[in-house]
């Protein structure tokens, strides 16, 4: 049994619905699943439903970008309960805070004689981001690739960058362990500065992920050490976006059913009503 624990849904910036995910796992062989949507846990309702149609287990995930010592680091939670008043008040000010920080980065762009159908952002109830920027940047022809777009305009530091609201790393744990879920590192493998790296490893993580995308076991080796050492939960996926990340297959990366279950099990304790037997 394996489970692609890191998978992006068109709630936030994937490109695929949740039963198009749900139809590729079944078809590779895929027995789990968690859709970590970036501050967003709206595929939820849609997932569970038609979880026992596609023979798959699936646990609730979410991917929180927050703040810690001035740096972008991000935050897998896993397990928790989908009704909790503080997981979802938080995925509102993340909405909130995205919608703000798009329509300034419009604004950048137009300062910069680049003027975007605004229109197109304004369902604040998607997550927008910048990867639908550049997008909307490629079909208007001003770049050629999401990354060109981001080499030029959307990186931090760059031409019409604008960091936005920050939420730090500490709240964003709390949020999750109260909501009865697990706070993972996410991809720590991306992370370069040692003196970040340093001062995330006290905080009060779950777990890092451990194994990710199609990285080579050279690279994961570090961390799986890391993990096994402090007892922590090493959790494993693809980060799967659809053709907006084509080079990133799903189920290129998972965990096995051991540390799935440990998983799933708790998510049935935080939501029994949500179950679908």
């Amino acid at each position: 049994m394996r489970a692609d624990l890191h998978v992006h849904s068109h709630y936030s910036d994937g490109t695929a619905t949740p039963k198009e995910l749900m139809e590729e796992a079944k078809a590779l062989g895929l027995g789990g699943l968690s859709i970590t949507d970036h501050d967003s846990i709206a595929a939820y309702e849609e997932a569970l439903a038609l979880a026992k149609t596609y023979e798959m287990q699936v646990i609730s995930g979410v991917e929180f970008s927050t703040l810690h010592e001035g740096e972008s680091v991000h935050i897998l939670g896993y397990s928790f309960s989908l009704q909790d008043p503080g997981i979802l008040a938080l995925c509102k000010r993340h909405k909130e805070r995205r919608h703000k920080r798009n329509l300034q980065i419009l604004a950048n762009l137009e300062a910069l004689g680049i003027s975007l159908d605004r229109a197109q952002f304004s369902d604040i109830e998607k997550t927008w981001g910048r990867p639908h920027i550049a997008e909307a940047l490629i079909q208007k022809g001003v770049v050629s690739s999401i990354q060109e777009a981001f080499d030029i305009y959307l990186a931090e530091g760059k031409k019409a960058y604008d960091p936005g609201e920050s939420i730090s790393a500490e709240e964003t744990i709390a949020v999750i362990h109260q909501a009865g879920g697990f706070a993972i590192l996410a991809h720590p493998h991306l992370i370069k500065k040692q003196r970040l790296v340093k001062s995330l490893l006290r905080l009060d993580f779950d777990g890092l992920e451990g194994y990710y995308a199609r990285l080579p076991k050279k690279q994961e080796a570090r961390w799986l050490a890391l993990a096994t050492e402090r007892g922590w939960l090493i959790t494993g996926g693809s980060d799967y976006h659809g053709t907006i990340k084509p080079y990133s297959k799903l189920g290129s990366s998972w965990v096995d059913e051991e540390t799935f279950q440990l998983l799933y099990q708790r998510f049935c304790k935080s939501n029994p009503d949500q179950v679908r037997s």
